[in-house]
């Protein structure tokens, strides 16, 4: 079972779970709504948290965010009601903007995949939005027809349909795995027990928390948009999905 403070994480468990239902444990407008089971992601590693609503006696509550914190407190949107402690509710996920995000996330893992494949840079930062992102890399030198390579190994590891796989390792275990850190910095917290592992398998494996599609297939298109210069040695990729 993957817990957050008092709160089962559904989403760790099975990223396409989209409704299920829960219990209000707790609910003001400071902390949010904190159930005993939630499949909202709550955001991280460059992932946005989910949108979507709560049901319960008639009436309907939207989520708009998640507070971070030892439990993950859901943001209710301006105005809408929150459903007291010990109320029986029907939790749903906002399915476009998941799947979206989940092949966002995917991609991205495919990107510095190929990237450190192909040129040996490590992750710099990033970010994303729904088929959108940005991924910075350790790079001080690229050749001029650096955009259309990394897009033409993109494409051939999309139609690879490479299988994406996720599992939890001890510490021990998971820093076994060569190169498992892909950022040039360590962001693991040292006292980190189970590490959670998002392994494309022949390609890429990270240490990762967020959500993920099943195989490389399931990102789809991506379009390498701009490689921008980002001082003396990162350079930053825009990319968008199809």
């Amino acid at each position: 079972m993957h817990q957050h403070g008092r709160t089962e994480r559904l989403d760790l468990a099975d990223a396409t779970l989209r409704e299920w239902d829960a219990t209000v444990l707790s609910a003001d407008t400071d902390e949010g709504i904190v159930l005993d089971r939630s499949a909202f992601y709550p955001g991280g590693g460059g992932q946005p948290p989910d949108h979507g609503v709560l049901l319960w006696g008639g009436v309907q509550t939207r989520i708009v965010g998640v507070r971070r914190g030892e439990d993950p407190g859901l943001i209710p949107a301006d105005g809408d009601p929150l459903p007291p402690a010990g109320t029986a509710v029907r939790g749903a996920i906002e399915d476009d903007r998941r799947t979206a995000l989940m092949r966002t996330h995917s991609g991205l893992h495919l990107l510095a995949g190929v990237v450190f494949r192909d040129f040996g840079a490590l992750v710099t930062g990033g970010n994303m939005e729904p088929l959108t992102a940005r991924m910075d890399f350790d790079l001080p030198e690229i050749p001029t027809d650096f955009k259309d390579r990394i897009a033409a190994a993109c494409a051939v590891e999309v139609a690879a349909d490479r299988a994406i796989r996720v599992d939890n390792l001890s510490r021990a275990d998971a820093f076994a795995i060569p190169d498992i850190i892909r950022t040039a910095t360590d962001l693991l917290p040292p006292n980190l027990e189970v590490v959670r592992i998002v392994d494309i398998v022949g390609l890429d494996v990270q240490a990762d928390g967020g959500t993920h599609v099943a195989s490389t297939s399931q990102i789809g298109d991506i379009d390498v948009v701009k490689v921008e210069n980002k001082g003396k040695a990162n350079r930053r990729l825009r990319v968008r999905l199809q």
